[in-house]
């Protein structure tokens, strides 16, 4: 949805809020798209946000947007209602959502709920809520088309008609021996453009791709890009087919870690500012700053310990800035881009000598660059040939240790099983700054004397 269209949703839902014209709300809540309307909501205050659930007409309909909102506004919504009218609208839930909102629920709640729900929608979605919400188990759908390996395409075209009609997203027909093991796949398509009295076995590929049910969904999203796929099957220890994980979901899981990584980087937590309360941004944002603190009171002392330096060349504060402000870029893209090549699986910790070793050639280049260039304008400035010289070094330096950090300190991290975002803010930027005055002024004690 545009950014314009969810503004003219928004606005026309707002103004017909304050005129109380439920007749025309209704009508536009009943034809707008699920994932709109959540949109919306992150919009409206809790009580324009239950006179508008209330309008929708159909029980699918609220499960719809039940799927579709964001986990603060579900359970603000929901905290008041009525514990069989949202076990009622939760059993016309896709399963993986339906699991997915009662993990967002603290757990007496989502116990009372579950016992409320028909048995075998019930069951189903505790059978999921027993894995980690952040695994193919957590977030596969348990519905899916297998059938026999006997079975002819006729008959599996039958099943698809009468058996299978509330699949969620039928793109592919597994095959499963009489174990229900996994044994081969079949497009669609593949199944009507055979002879009817084929066999599946016959036509199926068993070159497949699965995952197991406690990979993390980070390398699921992976695998489905990586072969093109609109869904991968999901089978236990003993390869017993259990769920699939389809794109949408995959879609959402990419969106999700990518967002994730970000803030991360950003040291500003996990979660979207807006989905915070602002105590709870403070608190998350709180030790990441204390580490910048720190390290900019180690480069406050070392540059005490260099006063005397600076008393005597006052020029040399001048260059502090720049000095670590390009270490601090630099360190950052080197962090970013190995971090993002990480989380694509792009880069594999087992290279991790060529990544530091072509980053630290890539920093020195370009430190070697700027360094020329800023020699040169100190020369031309203050005709001081060895003042040139003296900050031309210290940027190829800061920029050389920035790369050098900025790249190994994520590796490192992956390398010992730690989420490799989590070095790339204060972390890498902090540490770069004590380095870069550190050295600058090393540099400078050397070969100017003072």
């Amino acid at each position: 949805m545009s950014v314009d269209r969810t503004k003219l949703l928004l606005d026309t839902v707002k103004r017909l809020l304050r005129r109380d014209a439920t007749v025309h709300l209704h009508k536009i809540v009943n034809k707008t798209h699920a994932a709109d309307l959540a949109v919306v909501f992150q919009f409206l205050t809790l009580r324009e946000q239950e006179a508008l659930f209330d309008l929708l007409d159909g029980v699918d309909q609220k499960a719809m947007l039940f799927s579709e909102l964001e986990q603060e506004i579900f359970q603000n919504l929901t905290e008041n209602m009525p514990a069989e009218k949202i076990a009622e609208i939760l059993e016309q839930t896709p399963t993986d959502d339906a699991a997915d909102l009662l993990g967002k629920l603290p757990d007496e709640r989502a116990k009372a709920l579950l016992d409320l729900m028909a048995k075998e929608d019930s069951e189903e979605v505790e059978e999921l809520l027993g894995y980690d919400t952040e695994t193919a188990g957590g977030i596969m759908v348990p519905e899916f088309i297998a059938l026999k390996e006997e079975t002819t395409a006729r008959e599996a075209i039958e099943a698809l008609q009468k058996e299978y009609v509330d699949v969620e997203m039928p793109f592919y027909l597994y095959v499963v021996d009489d174990h229900g093991n996994l044994v081969g796949v079949i497009s669609l398509r593949q199944l009507v453009v055979v002879r009817p009295e084929t066999m599946l076995k016959s036509i199926m590929t068993t070159d497949l791709v699965s995952v197991q049910t406690d990979m993390d969904q980070e390398e699921v999203a992976r695998i489905v890009a990586r072969y093109n796929i609109l869904a991968v099957p999901v089978v236990d220890e003993n390869n017993k087919l259990v769920g699939i994980v389809t794109v949408d979901d995959v879609i959402d899981i990419i969106r999700e870690e990518a967002t994730e990584d970000i803030l991360k980087m950003a040291g500003a937590g996990e979660d979207l500012i807006e989905s915070q309360s602002l105590l709870r941004s403070t608190r998350i944002r709180l030790p990441w700053l204390m580490a910048s603190w720190i390290g900019g009171v180690i480069a406050f002392f070392i540059i005490g310990h260099f006063e005397n330096s600076l008393n005597k060349l006052i020029y040399l504060a001048a260059f502090i800035p720049i000095i670590m402000g390009m270490g601090g870029n630099i360190g950052t893209q080197s962090s970013t881009i190995v971090v993002r090549g990480l989380a694509t699986g792009v880069l594999d910790i087992k290279q991790i000598w060529n990544v530091v070793l072509k980053e630290l050639v890539t920093g020195a280049i370009l430190g070697f660059i700027y360094g020329l260039l800023l020699g040169m304008v100190v020369h031309i400035r203050y005709d001081m040939w060895l003042l040139g010289v003296t900050v031309g070094l210290a940027v190829i330096s800061s920029m050389t240790i920035a790369a050098l950090v900025g790249s190994l300190v994520p590796m490192v991290f992956a390398r010992i099983n730690i989420d490799p975002a989590v070095a790339t803010g204060p972390f890498v930027t902090t540490s770069i700054d004590i380095l870069s005055v550190f050295f600058y002024f090393q540099i400078a004690t050397l070969l100017l004397h003072i």
